[in-house]
């Protein structure tokens, strides 16, 4: 069982709102991105997303810091994966 604190959850919070107005801003070439609750979405599947995939492939960009930068750039590049696969869906 995998347990929480809420400051985890806040955090989680925190980067998938970053990772999602990111990657907002890389795809939609605008400022605020898709707006502040579909950012925080999309960086939270991203972050899942880049997550697994950083882990599968052994990725590890920031060292040993606990809280981080390869959390935040494997959430933006789970975060382009999705809206990736979404505007792929989509046509």
């Amino acid at each position: 069982m995998i347990t929480m604190s809420a400051g985890q959850i806040f955090v989680w919070i925190i980067i998938g709102g970053l990772a999602g107005a990111i990657a907002g801003m890389i795809v939609k070439r605008r400022k605020r991105g898709f707006g502040i609750i579909t950012n925080i979405l999309i960086g939270l599947f991203g972050a899942f997303i880049g997550g697994i995939l950083f882990d599968l492939l052994d990725i590890n960009i920031a060292g040993d810091i606990v809280f981080t930068a390869n959390d935040l750039i494997s959430a933006i590049v789970g975060s382009l994966i999705l809206l990736g696969i979404l505007a792929l869906t989509r046509r």
